[in-house]
C-alpha cells in the first residue's frame, strides 16, 4: 500500500525526524491560506503516486501568496503527465504548500528489504535529489549499505558508519543524521514498511538536516497490525480494476499490453507473461486467480480483464491442482453468458480434471473460445489472434 508524500512526512516527523512546516490543501483560497500561514517562501507541490512531479510543473516555487494561487489554479484544473502517469495523465486533488528551504547539499536515505539477505538494508548516497535508480546503475559505489538485524533494528555502529559515508564531520551534523536514520529505521520497522526513503534530505545554508521529500509503501500482508497505516489508503489513487481485483481475493496488476492473461499461480502468471512476450505480444495484465479459485471469483476476473479496453484477446492457463479444470472450464461458460466474449479466448488446461473441464467446453459451443495443447500453443495462438 502507498501513502501520499505528506503523510509520510508525518509519519517521519512523529518519529523525529526534521521536516519543514507544511499544510496539506484541496482548494486555491487554502492554499493562499497555507503561504500566508507558513510565510516566507514556500513550494507547492501535487500530492499523486506517480513520479516526475518537477519535471511536469507539478512542483512550483511561490515567493508570493499570488504566485501559490496561480500554481495551485494550474495544479488543481489540469492533469499531471509524467513518464509514470502515462498520456492519459492522472487528475491532482490534494497540495502540499511547505516552507521552502535554502538548500547547500542533498543526500538519499532509504530501507528496503533485501530479499537475499531476508532482512532489512539501509542505503545512503550522496547524491540525493536524483533517481536513485539511475546512481545505482551508472555508480553503485555511490550508495553505501547497511544491514539490519530484523529484530534488533539500526545500531550505533552503523549509524556511525552511514553517517561517514555522507562526509558528516561537525558534532552538531552527525547528532541530526543520526536522528533521522534511527527514525527512518523506527519507522520502516514499526509499520511493517516495504520502502521507505527521504529523498532529497537536505543540508540547509543554516547548517540544517530536513527530509524536505518522503515517500513510504506498507506491505499488504502486514496491513491488519496497523489500522491507522490502513486509515491512510486513498483509493482514489490506485488501478480501479486493481481494488476491484483485492476485494475478490484476486492478484491484479494492470500492465499496458492487449492480451489478457488469467492464470492460476504466480510462477506460472510469470511464465505465461514470458511466453506472450516471447511470441511478440505484450500482457495486459498480471492475474493469479490463486489455488483455491471458486466459480465466481473466475467469473469475476473475467469481467476485471474484459473491462479493460485495451484487451484484444485473453489467455486461460490453468493447471489444475487445488483449483480444478472443471471449475475454471464452468467459469468460462458462465463468463460467456454473463460478460460475453468481445474478443478471442484461448484456454490451455491440464491437470486435475482436465477431461471433465475439455468436455465442458466442446458442448458449451461458446463463440470465440480457442483451445490449446499447451502453453506455447496457446501463446502463439492467442497473438496470432490480436
Amino acid at each position: 500500500m502507498k501513502i501520499h508524500e505528506y503523510q509520510s512526512r508525518r509519519l517521519l516527523a512523529d518519529a523525529g525526524v526534521p521536516v519543514p512546516p507544511a499544510d496539506v490543501v484541496e482548494s486555491v483560497a487554502d492554499a493562499v491560506a497555507a503561504h500566508q500561514k507558513i510565510g516566507g517562501r514556500v513550494v507547492v507541490k501535487a500530492q499523486v503516486f506517480a513520479g516526475g512531479r518537477g519535471k511536469a510543473g507539478f512542483v512550483k516555487l511561490c515567493d508570493t501568496p499570488d504566485q501559490t494561487r496561480q500554481a495551485a489554479e494550474f495544479m488543481l484544473t489540469n492533469k499531471m503527465v509524467s513518464k509514470q502517469t502515462g498520456p492519459a495523465g492522472v487528475p491532482v486533488s490534494r497540495l502540499l504548500v511547505a516552507a521552502a528551504v535554502d538548500i547547500a547539499q542533498e543526500y538519499y536515505v532509504g530501507m528496503v528489504v533485501d530479499r537475499a539477505r531476508r532482512c532489512p538494508v539501509m542505503m545512503v548516497s550522496r547524491e540525493g535529489g536524483v533517481e536513485i535508480e539511475e546512481v545505482a546503475a551508472r555508480h553503485p559505489e555511490a550508495i553505501i549499505k547497511e544491514w539490519l538485524h530484523p529484530h534488533l533494528g539500526l545500531q550505533p555502529y552503523q549509524v556511525r558508519k552511514l553517517t561517514q559515508a555522507l562526509g558528516f564531520t561537525r558534532k552538531e551534523h552527525v547528532q541530526a543524521a543520526a536522528k533521522v536514520f534511527l527514525g527512518l529505521a523506527d519507522v520502516f520497522l514499526r509499520y511493517d514498511a516495504s520502502l521507505a526513503e527521504i529523498n532529497p534530505l537536505v543540508l540547509t545554508r543554516d547548517g540544517e538536516l530536513m527530509a524536505i521529500d518522503a515517500k513510504i509503501n506498507f506491505d499488504d500482508n502486514a496491513l491488519f497490525r496497523h489500522p491507522d497505516v490502513q486509515a491512510m489508503h486513498d483509493p482514489t489513487e490506485e488501478n480501479a480494476s486493481e481494488l476491484r481485483a483485492k476485494a475478490a481475493n484476486l492478484s491484479y496488476i494492470a500492465l499496458d499490453g492487449n492480451i489478457g492473461c488469467l492464470v492460476n499461480g504466480a510462477g506460472l502468471a510469470m511464465a505465461t507473461m514470458d511466453l506472450i512476450k516471447l511470441h511478440g505480444g505484450e500482457p495486459a495484465n498480471f492475474l493469479d486467480v490463486g489455488g483455491s479459485v471458486t466459480r465466481e471469483g473466475a467469473v469475476e476476473a473475467f469481467r476485471i480483464i474484459l473491462a479493460d479496453p485495451k484487451v484484444k484477446g485473453v489467455l486461460v492457463n490453468i493447471f489444475g491442482g487445488i483449483a480444478k479444470c472443471d471449475t475454471i472450464a464452468e467459469a468460462l461458460v458462465a463468463a460467456a453468458k454473463e460478460v460475453g466474449f468481445r474478443v478471442p479466448v484461448v484456454v490451455r488446461l491440464e491437470g486435475t480434471n482436465v477431461e471433465k473441464a475439455r468436455q465442458i467446453l466442446s458442448t458449451a459451443d461458446v463463440p470465440g473460445l480457442i483451445t490449446a495443447a499447451d502453453l506455447t500453443d496457446a501463446a502463439k495462438k492467442v497473438c496470432a489472434a490480436v
